[in-house]
């Protein structure tokens, strides 16, 4: 479960560039959420190392953690709708991989593997000829 970010979240608008008419010359409806990792209050020590490791090519050289949302022509649907992607962002970094269960080849595919290997091996055994003499 993630602790509650709110608090500690930066918000800046600017001028969309989605639909909006001329509308969208004079109101700033693009919201862009920052959340700076580093200087967090909230998470601890543990989840931060976590989101510099997980994080890594969407942080930017500050530490922090950049989201835009664009897509509505309301400043305050852009602003929930970014805040829903930072923590889906967060959740996925903090989601623990799952283990991969080693398996074997089934035994079908271990005989068509041979089988495959044989007749190649026949395909280049009959290109060579054998007795120069005949």
């Amino acid at each position: 479960m993630l602790p509650d970010l709110y608090p500690e979240l930066q918000f800046q608008t600017s001028r969309s560039s989605g639909p909006g008419g001329q509308n969208v010359n004079k109101v700033e409806s693009k919201v862009e959420v920052r959340l700076n990792i580093q200087t967090s209050q909230i998470l601890t020590d543990e989840q931060k190392q976590k989101l510099f490791q997980r994080l890594a090519s969407q942080l930017s050289t500050q530490g922090e953690l950049i989201i835009t949302a664009q897509q509505s022509r309301s400043q305050l649907t852009n602003k929930e709708q970014a805040v829903k992607k930072l923590y889906a962002v967060l959740e996925k970094a903090f989601r623990e991989p799952r283990t991969r269960k080693p398996t074997k080849p089934t035994k079908a595919s271990t005989q068509e593997r041979l089988q495959s290997k044989r007749l190649a091996s026949e395909r280049k055994a009959s290109r060579s000829r054998k007795n120069w003499e005949e």
